[in-house]
């Protein structure tokens, strides 16, 4: 399980770039064309306790480098729809989330809210709302367009995540990914999946199999999103909380900006990795496959051989 986690930084580092309301994808648009450098701090105030995090941000226009103390040597870099993970000098895995068309009416509305000044700098405040109730707070920087802070609320308007640069750089980086001497995996692209096109307002944007068998499904709703995992293992989470729903058991981690869920069905192990607030949980988890016994066989031929 650890090698999903880490996979899945990649999605929940940075907003998804889904086409929603016109106007919030155009920020999120212009926020990843910018070339700039930056070290953000996360903090979350989750169910489990304080969740925090220092991530080192490198971008030049649609390519970008991230670094996380989330999990040590973990490294991400993106550009023109491709992903790729570098573990120190280990495996590189890439994959391209191809975020296309909504098929649905945008979710989200922007409300500007005015100026503001940020790390000295003139940038612009912005309200996002969801089914008339604000979800996020960002500021963009005026000149380079760049997101750098953006606070995500809670259905009680209490802040979940803070995600906000504490350093700012405007010139334009060198980014150099390392990984020409790495192993390289690249999971294929699957026509169809088991997994519902939609999951409580979310879309289903692109889905994959990796060189194991593990398929899995990248999710967004136009700001937040998560990857759902299937897999014929058993799926381990250390130091994990069991917590319990209306559709029944599931073991919980937080990380900074991320939560990870990992349950078992009759025919699989399941895992899910997000950045959503609490209060979509129980709502995402419900329109899944529900946790289910796999069985005494099934059990120990997932312990044997996952």
């Amino acid at each position: 399980m650890r090698r999903l986690v880490a996979f899945v930084l990649l999605f929940t580092m940075m907003p998804a770039a889904a086409a929603a309301a016109s106007e919030l994808d155009e920020l999120l648009e212009q926020s990843q064309a910018a070339s700039y450098s930056a070290e953000q701090m996360i903090s979350c105030a989750t169910p489990d306790g304080e969740r925090n995090a220092l991530v080192r941000i490198e971008q030049v226009g649609d390519e970008l480098r991230v670094t996380s103390s989330i999990s040590d040597g973990v490294q991400v870099v993106s550009g023109e729809g491709e992903w790729t993970l570098k573990r120190g000098e280990g495996q590189v895995v890439q994959a391209n989330v191809d975020a296309g068309q909504a098929t649905t009416e945008p979710l989200y509305t922007v409300e500007e809210e005015g100026a503001v000044q940020y790390l000295g700098r003139a940038a612009m405040a912005y309200l996002l709302i969801r089914d008339g109730e604000p979800r996020a707070e960002l500021v963009v920087d005026e000149e380079t367009r760049a997101i750098v802070e953006a606070v995500t609320l809670t259905l009680d308007n209490e802040i979940y995540c803070e995600r906000r640069f504490v350093s700012f750089d405007t010139a334009t980086p060198v980014i150099d990914d390392g990984t020409e001497a790495a192993a390289k995996t690249a999971p294929s692209a699957i026509e169809t999946s088991s997994l519902p096109d939609q999951i409580s307002g979310f879309e289903l944007l692109d889905h994959y199999v990796d060189e194991d068998g593990v398929a899995f499904a990248y999710y967004s709703d136009g700001f937040f999103s998560f990857a759902l995992f299937e897999t014929a293992n058993t799926v381990a989470l250390p130091d994990a909380e069991l917590v319990e729903f209306g559709s029944g058991p599931y073991s919980r981690v937080f990380t900074a900006g991320q939560v990870t869920y990992v349950w078992e069905t009759r025919d699989f192990g399941m895992a899910l990795v997000g950045d959503l607030p609490p209060d979509m949980h129980e709502a995402v988890l419900a329109e899944m496959p529900h946790p289910e016994d796999p069985g005494l066989f099934r059990r120990w031929w997932r312990a044997l051989f996952g």
